[in-house]
């Protein structure tokens, strides 16, 4: 366990792996860096794998917000900076993604790939309300008020009813989530707009989506593929939001195939 004091918080990191190019996996709202355990044990053999949780998530400092997205790449910066990366993969589902995007935005010699699961580049138009309310909730339920609204989106019913314990586990950290970081990270989801800029992103990229995804539908990771030249697009079948458990096989050989292209990759 690992902390680094940076843009004025404690940001939780892990590192998995000794050798090879670094690869750096950023997480869901609403979860932490365990979430991506699955991933690490595909990947440490190969990759140095660094994990952290976002500010207001598992047990990184959760100030009372809102935050912007800017600022989580700015958390995100100082733990480079702190570890010495200057080129690293990127990994992000979800805000992750959306995380990712500004980075690479805001310092695009520094990703060598970017893969991005289940996210967007553009808030709906009625994003504001939507984010609202869920903020709403959280003040006044806690993340219990949030708890089956937020699986039933995260996944399908088939997957809940065949898998509860790995929605259980989810679940727990639904729960585990601080309010104020769910509810300043919730703003700074609201705000998105970045849609215009992806052509600016010139690193390989891999977009992918659940099928039955309706938080960030398939339909806006299509538009992020085509502002992103060269990028690869996948639909994955069966799987609704987070699409790196629901589908973990398939999920799992997408993203070895990705990054097995690169030459400084041996797997």
């Amino acid at each position: 366990m690992a902390f680094v004091h940076v843009n004025g918080i404690d940001l939780h990191y892990t590192i998995d792996g000794s050798q090879g190019p670094w690869i750096t996996l950023s997480h869901s709202l609403a979860c932490n860096l365990s979430a991506w355990d699955a991933q690490v044990e595909l990947l440490k053999n190969n990759f140095r794998v660094l994990r952290f949780d976002t500010r207001g998530h598992g047990l990184s400092s959760a100030p009372e917000g809102p935050y912007t997205l800017e600022q989580l790449a700015d958390d995100v910066h100082g733990l480079f900076m702190h570890l010495g990366i200057t080129q690293t993969h990127w990994m992000g589902i979800s805000m992750g993604g959306m995380v990712g995007q500004t980075y690479a935005l805001a310092h695009p010699d520094v990703f060598q790939s970017l893969i991005l699961a289940d996210s967007t580049s553009r808030r709906p138009p009625q994003a504001a309300s939507m984010w609202g309310e869920r903020i709403r909730i959280a003040q006044t339920e806690g993340m219990q008020g949030l708890l089956e609204s937020t699986l039933s989106r995260w996944f399908t019913q088939d997957f809940r009813e065949k898998q509860p314990e790995a929605v259980a586990r989810i679940g727990k950290g639904i729960l585990e989530t601080p309010v104020n970081g769910f509810c300043g990270c919730c703003d700074a989801i609201s705000k998105i707009d970045l849609l215009d800029r992806l052509h600016e992103i010139k690193c390989p990229s891999l977009i992918m989506v659940g099928e039955h995804d309706h938080g960030t539908p398939p339909e806006m990771s299509r538009q992020m593929h085509q502002n992103m030249a060269g990028s690869k697009f996948i639909v994955i079948p069966n799987a609704a939001h987070i699409a790196s458990i629901e589908q973990e096989a398939f999920f799992n050989s997408e993203i070895l195939t990705f990054l097995t292209s690169f030459p400084n990759v041996n797997v």
